[in-house]
């Protein structure tokens, strides 16, 4: 059951962690800002990964079907 507390509480969740903005540099480009905020950012990595080796999966089972498709037909 959910615990009921004052409006002035301060939320009872863990808020996000504050990123260093001074390492950042300002002539980076959006392409690059986005690779290091949304690709290769710590904690989104398992997801990418998981997003990866799931493309990967696909694409060598297309790769697979079309070089050896042809011996799951009987002859």
């Amino acid at each position: 059951m959910a615990r009921r507390s004052a409006p002035s509480a301060q939320p009872s969740y863990l808020p996000h962690a504050q990123h260093d903005h001074h390492l950042t540099d300002s002539n980076e480009s959006a392409f690059s800002k986005f690779l290091r905020t949304e690709v290769f950012a710590p904690e989104k990595l398992p997801g990418n990964i998981s997003i990866g080796s799931a493309v990967g999966l696909f694409i060598g089972g297309i790769i697979a079907m079309r070089t050896w498709g042809d011996l799951m037909v009987p002859a």
